[in-house]
């Protein structure tokens, strides 16, 4: 079946109204939640392929947020599609006001390959807990894992309802000439815009996750034996293929040693070898050879060793970077961490406010003053204080990029609102009629109407 007539039976099949049963809903929910489940082993045997991960990563970073959104949803399904009773003012009364929340309908989802059943069946969830239609296009770049998941969806949905359409750059390019009611996108900046410009063409809202430099902050005050730990486990999870993995660290010139010292023994401790079950791969040649490229010899720090073979980079620290390298003009996106002394924590915060906002941002202190200021100071779509990455798996914080870094936000109620319309409702009685606003117009009328409105 073409995918241009897939959409169409989505359509149709949204318009029979099914969808907007909870019962259907959950039904489908639990469906995908015991697929997940018979085919986990599968699920990391595809992934290890794509990537070399591990078991332990591959749950705990991707099938368990999966697990955790279904369970979410059908937990609240109720509460979230209830009908919120709003106030109403004055000049409707007599009367009452409700807030329906509707599925929008077809979704297309365009998921990522750096975290590829995280990022592609999380919003697809919410997506579907919402009431809507989806297809699903994953990236082409984690081969098997885009497999394994339009095998286990396409033999057991019905295309009509939910779809994985597998493919590359010519197939997205052509499912992104239909109409959808909302797109969602997971991926950099710069296939961002080509995703929205093409969803301008027929008005289609779209949420963008995308990505950014985003900025780790460490000053005299912070616990640096806790920092570095964090720091090196969020950095280098992943071989730092990570959206909201620290890109770089602004470290206070006068604990930049003693940090250095203790980020380079918990690297070496936690032991960062070629097909560890704790390190994954680069993800193909491409990518590799752009994070070489970003490896300035003279600027090395630690690390720095590479293997083309098995596209291994090794955990690899810069230090006396500059705001003009090369390293720093785009998200590196892989285990390079570029560092940088400052001695203004203020000033440091506005050279940060120069550059584009970031996906996340992170501090390491224990002053509240220097808490207060990076809170207020600071425009990002989310990030931590004494933690990186954590914040993702709260369920009850919104995940989404402000500016350059994203459009729209994610998870739990977010994620349910995000694929929803808000649709209000007034409904007035019929009884009680003031003729105050019917003509004829009058100065009295006219006073009566200022003190109302």
């Amino acid at each position: 079946m073409e995918i241009q007539e897939i959409v169409l039976h989505q359509k149709k099949f949204f318009n029979t109204q099914q969808t907007k049963n909870s019962k259907f809903r959950k039904m489908y929910l639990e469906k995908l939640k015991g697929l997940i489940l018979e085919n986990e082993n599968a699920l990391y045997e595809a992934i290890h392929k794509d990537f070399g991960k591990s078991k332990f990563d591959t749950f705990t970073t991707e099938i368990s947020f999966i697990l955790n959104d279904i369970n979410y949803y059908l937990k609240n399904l109720e509460s979230l599609s209830k009908p919120k009773r709003v106030s109403t003012n004055l000049v409707n009364q007599i009367g009452k006001s409700k807030i329906y929340s509707e599925p929008l309908g077809n979704i297309l989802v365009i998921g990522a390959w750096n975290y590829p059943y995280q990022l592609s069946l999380s919003p697809i969830i919410a997506a579907l807990a919402a009431g809507n239609c989806c297809i699903l296009k994953p990236s082409e770049i984690a081969e098997h894992t885009m497999k394994i998941m339009a095998k286990i969806i396409n033999e057991n949905f019905p295309p009509e309802y939910l779809y994985v359409y597998e493919g590359g750059i010519d197939e997205t390019t052509e499912v992104l000439k239909l109409k959808f009611d909302k797109i969602f996108f997971t991926g950099s900046t710069k296939v961002g815009k080509i995703v929205y410009k093409a969803a301008a063409e027929s008005l289609t809202p779209v949420t963008l996750e995308l990505g950014g430099k985003s900025p780790t902050i460490i000053t005299k005050n912070a616990n640096l034996e806790i920092v570095a730990k964090r720091i090196v486990w969020g950095k280098f999870l992943n071989a730092g293929q990570t959206c909201v993995a620290p890109d770089y660290i602004l470290a206070e010139e006068s604990i930049q040693t003693e940090f250095l010292n203790v980020l380079k023994k918990y690297i070496q401790e936690f032991n960062y070898q070629p097909g560890s079950e704790h390190y994954t791969k680069i993800i193909n040649q491409r990518n590799f050879e752009r994070l070489i490229q970003l490896i300035d010899q003279n600027k090395l720090y630690l690390g720095g060793n590479s293997n083309k073979e098995n596209l291994y980079i090794e955990p690899t620290v810069l230090i006396n970077v500059s705001w003009e390298d090369e390293v720093m003009q785009e998200e590196i996106f892989g285990p390079i961490l570029p560092v940088i002394s400052f001695t203004d924590f203020n000033l440091t915060l506005n050279e940060i406010v120069e550059h584009e906002k970031p996906l996340a941002a992170y501090l390491f202190t224990n002053n509240s003053e220097e808490k207060a200021s990076f809170t207020q100071k600071l425009s990002f779509g989310g990030g931590c204080i004494n933690d990186v990455i954590m914040h993702l798996g709260n369920e009850n914080l919104p995940f989404g990029g402000v500016g350059n870094s994203g459009i729209g936000n994610y998870h739990g109620k977010f994620g349910f609102e995000t694929f929803s319309h808000q649709k209000a409702v007034l409904e007035k009685a019929t009884w009680g009629e003031p003729n105050i606003k019917y003509p004829p117009y009058s100065d009295k009328k006219f006073s009566w109407i200022r003190r109302f409105m």
